[in-house]
Order: C-alpha cells, then structure tokens, then sequence
C-alpha cells in the first residue's frame, strides 16, 4: 500500500477497530477534516463526538478491511463490520481525499446493515480482492466512465453488453443475480414496483488497474439514495460488482454538508 492508503486503512483501524481515536486523528488526519458521513460533524471534534459513545455502545469490534483503490489523491476502502460478537454486521464503503502529505483532509462513505440472505448466494463481500492490471487502469477508467454515463445515467440499456461481459457477471448486490439476465430482472421488478432506479449523478470515479469504485446519486422512486459500486473487469468488460447503498436521509438529520 501507498502511504495515502496506510493512513486511511489506519484511521479504521486504530481510531476505530482498536479504539484509539484521539492518537488516530492525530497521525492520519490533515489540516482539516471535511466530512459527507451525515451523522457526524466537521472535524476531528466532529470525528470524537461521533466514534466515542460509538465505542461505549460497541466493546467488541471486528473490523476488516476487504478491498481498496488508490487513484491519485483518492483511495477507496470496502469494509466488513461486525459488532459486539455479531450483535451488528455491517457492511461499508468510503472514500478519502488525501493533501499534498498523504494526509486524510475529507472522506465520503456509504454504511449498510449486512444483506445475509442474497439472491446470487454470494455474500456482499467476499469475491476478488487483488489489484491486477495496473498498466490498463485508464482503459479501465475509460470503460466504467462511458459505462456510467451510457447506462447507469443514460439508461442506453440495449448497449449494456458493450460493457458488461455476456460470459460472466458475478453479483454481490443483495437483490440482484448473477448475469445480465438478473440485471434486468432486478431493473423490471423496480419499474414493476413504481421504485425504477435512475442514476442521478456520479460524483467520484475511482480506477486502480482492475478495480474501480463509483460513487453516486440515485433516485429509487421518490427516496434519494447514495450508492457506492465496485467494479471489477477483466479483458475490457465488467465481470464482478458489488454495491453499498443507504437512504439519503433529510436535511434537517445532517451534521454536515451531506452526502456529497
């Protein structure tokens, strides 16, 4: 890992695994520490005032990093939570801006209770986790970015197979099966559902050789929603994605700026 990416995995896990969030803040956060995690504040005293009683209520935490991304000043963590001997299981998705000393200066995240149960009996973590083809990271990007614009925001749904492989699709996302077929399956039962799901807007892509991260807003229905996918590609098209999604709550809820 670079240094961008051993602070982040750091921040998780001593100011929050190990419980140590005073000497965390102090080694891995920046002059500032701008925050879109709508429950918590601005800050390192935002941070403290959050992840304190958050520690008291939890004692027993088992944090553990999956995948990540590093892409510039970005890096991207995929996180698997388990609460108080399993009491909670949490899965999360977050992503962090870094300054010119590696430091974490802002960070955006997406947190949903674990899915056990999901349509294509994989869990909503496990699968792929090396980083490999790190020569064809921008023609990766170059593929999720036309992906995201073309279909996720476009909705050219006939040119999916420009993009998605017709070989192989592995689904992680809880209500969605494996392939282009379940893609479909799940995009109808939406619509069928007055709940059609319309990609808004994607306001960060991340790419590090064969993994990218996007970080989104989408309307399903009338509820505004953040979602983070996780892309992994393979020969020029997409083979494996996971997903992280969580209900934008209202303004009046926020502790900061929001989501974005």
């Amino acid at each position: 890992m670079g240094q961008k990416l051993d602070n982040a995995v750091g921040l998780y896990t001593e100011g929050i695994n190990q419980g140590k969030p005073h000497e965390a803040l102090d080694k891995y956060i920046g002059d500032r520490y701008t925050q879109h995690s709508t429950g918590v504040a601005d800050g390192k005293e935002g941070f403290l005032e959050f992840f304190i009683p958050f520690l008291k209520r939890n004692p027993v935490r088992d944090i553990r990093i999956v995948r990540t991304i590093e892409d510039g000043q970005y890096v991207f963590t995929h996180a698997h939570q388990s609460l108080n001997n399993g009491e909670w299981y949490y899965v999360t998705a977050d992503i962090f801006d870094t300054d010119s000393n590696d430091k974490i200066i802002e960070h955006w995240d997406v947190i949903q209770e674990e899915v056990k149960e999901t349509v294509s009996g994989r869990s909503m973590v496990d699968g792929a986790t090396e980083i490999e083809d790190e020569d064809k990271t921008e023609e990766n990007r170059k593929l999720i970015t036309e992906f995201v614009n073309n279909i996720l925001i476009g909705g050219a749904f006939d040119q999916v197979s420009n993009y998605i492989s017709t070989d192989e699709y592995l689904q992680h996302s809880p209500t969605v099966g494996d392939g282009l077929e379940g893609f479909g399956k799940f995009a109808q039962e939406l619509a069928a559902a007055g709940r059609a799901m319309q990609y808004e807007k994607v306001h960060k892509i991340l790419v590090q050789g064969n993994f990218a991260a996007t970080l989104s807003k989408v309307k399903f229905g009338e509820e505004d929603w953040c979602i983070i996918d996780i892309f992994r590609m393979k020969n020029g098209k997409i083979v494996e994605h996971w997903d992280v999604q969580e209900v934008i709550g209202p303004k009046d809820t926020w502790n900061n700026s929001g989501k974005f």
